[in-house]
């Protein structure tokens, strides 16, 4: 996650915030040269906290559109997007997650 300069994030909409490179689909399913997201650092944590690369791939979770539609990350953003910009929440990788690493 490299940070950049203030931007708007492409998942949530808050701005102006920090944002970080996402590979739609993980660099390491060959996502090194396809699209990315710029995502501000608690959209990008949340995303990796609730799935795995793998998990992302499989479920096709690998553009922004069926990101916002997944229940779980929808439920987030619905959340997240009442939050100031600057704030980072404190987050917990989910059970599936965890057992994975």
């Amino acid at each position: 996650m490299t940070a950049r300069a203030l931007d708007t994030c492409e998942l949530c909409g808050r701005s102006p915030l920090a944002t970080t490179v996402h590979h739609l689909i993980p660099r390491e399913k060959g996502g090194s040269l396809l699209p990315t997201a710029l995502l501000c650092k608690a959209c990008h944590r949340q995303i990796h906290a609730l799935y795995t690369n793998s998990d992302l791939v499989v479920l096709g979770l690998t553009t922004l559109d069926s990101l916002r539609s997944d229940p779980q990350i929808a439920a987030y953003l619905k959340w997240i997007m009442r939050q100031a910009p600057g704030s980072e929440p404190k987050l917990r990788k989910s059970k599936r997650v965890r057992s994975k690493r």
